[in-house]
């Protein structure tokens, strides 16, 4: 572990981070334009004690867990978490991880979206980061672990998975996940998380067996969902999607029709999840 040298990266990644690029308010009473040091403990999830300690070279070894919520916090692409490993005297993260970790640019945007429903996914269907009022629409996705963090996954073989969309667009709806898996498996090939998740619904779900034989494509839009809320009722919503340049991550934003009564809704909901601070 190189202490010195470790303080300074995280110093200089700190004070290069703008507040609005985390969706921070800049404030009249700032004096640097960098971000304050409890402000990135607070975006990393550890006490502002703890990360002072590590900028002033007299905290403890930090763990990988740290490590990474570290790179999170402050927005660093891959090659800057893995350069934060080295320092740490850890090994670098597997590039099989690579979809786990948010793009900073999509992080970015995600920030500035607070008030809308939007959330980032990788190619393997497993959310990744979300809004507030996604989180009000969908339900937590990112609490899953092991394959039941894809959304392909638990989408045939959780039936609870099922309860938000109508039962006629259910078969549009297999169709169009078994497609983007098989995109996925085409791409990353065996031995690969693809792999995993197709070997596991091809033995349980003779749906996904039955749909996986017949080698459907993916489309290249996002049709409208159809989802029955449990609070506000009815939405009908329109999927506008964003997608990184190494196309392993995609940015979902949910809209409805001006002036629609899923419009007002949705409005309504993302108003209320707003102001009780979810």
């Amino acid at each position: 572990m190189n202490r010195a040298h470790l303080a300074s990266f995280l110093r200089t990644r700190r004070e290069a981070l703008r507040p609005e690029d985390v969706g921070l308010p800049r404030g009249p009473r700032r004096r640097t334009g960098g971000l304050r040091r409890e402000e990135v403990a607070a975006l990393s999830g550890m006490s502002t004690d703890y990360y002072t300690r590590l900028e002033q070279q007299r905290g403890p070894h930090p763990s990988e867990q740290i490590l990474t919520a570290l790179a999170g916090g402050l927005r660093l692409s891959l090659a800057e978490r893995d350069h934060l490993f080295q320092l740490a005297g850890h090994a670098v993260p597997h590039r099989a991880v690579r979809a786990d970790h948010v793009n900073p640019g999509m992080m970015r945007i995600l920030d500035r979206l607070h008030d809308t429903p939007a959330q980032v996914v990788n190619h393997l269907g497993e959310t990744l980061a979300q809004t507030p009022p996604a989180v009000a629409l969908l339900g937590d996705e990112t609490r899953h672990t092991g394959l039941a963090r894809s959304a392909h996954h638990r989408w045939f073989t959780d039936p609870d998975a099922r309860q938000r969309y109508r039962a006629q667009d259910h078969q549009q709806h297999s169709r169009l996940l078994v497609a983007h898996l098989h995109a996925a498996y085409t791409r990353d090939g065996r031995g690969s998380r693809a792999a995993a998740l197709v070997d596991d619904l091809l033995a349980a779900s003779p749906e996904f067996a039955r749909l996986w034989r017949e080698h459907p494509v993916p489309g290249g839009q996002c049709p409208p969902k159809h989802l029955l809320h449990p609070q506000v009722g009815p939405l009908e919503l329109h999927c506008q999607t964003l997608v990184d340049p190494d196309q392993s991550q995609t940015l979902l934003v949910f809209t409805a029709a001006a002036g629609s009564a899923s419009d007002d809704r949705l409005r309504r909901l993302s108003v209320d999840t707003v102001r009780s601070g979810r």
